[in-house]
């Protein structure tokens, strides 16, 4: 995406530090900037929050469609899909389990009222 490349030059940034900030990998804003990959709605924000850019620009410039996912996989794609997924655990641990915790409580929580009021009413 030219727009991103334009403020990034604009800010003195190189695209190590663009993905250093965002923590995204270096190939992926490479990727970007070169038009291979549609980057994601959170790496937008992310890029833009960086820039200090209005991320609506980005969404506009990419596609007068709404705004689409390609499920279409090669291996270096399968590649860089596993370290981003990589880099969102370690950046995003913490929420992570908690949905999981609370999809956990949720489906559990039949067994677990029984429990509390079998324990209530001491049996």
């Amino acid at each position: 995406m030219i727009a991103i490349k334009e403020l990034r030059l604009k800010k003195g940034m190189t695209q190590q530090q663009l993905a250093d900030d965002c923590g995204i990998t270096l190939r992926t804003i490479q990727r970007i900037e070169n038009g291979e990959v549609k980057p994601s709605l959170h790496s937008l924000n992310t890029i833009s929050r960086v820039l200090e850019a209005d991320l609506s620009s980005f969404v506009e410039q990419s596609s007068s469609k709404p705004y689409e996912f390609n499920v279409n996989f090669k291996i270096t794609d399968m590649n860089q899909f596993l370290t981003d997924l990589k880099v969102l655990f370690k950046n995003h641990w913490k929420v992570i389990a908690l949905i999981v915790l609370a999809i956990w409580l949720a489906s559990s929580y039949t067994d677990i009222k029984a429990g509390i009021l079998d324990g209530w009413n001491g049996k």
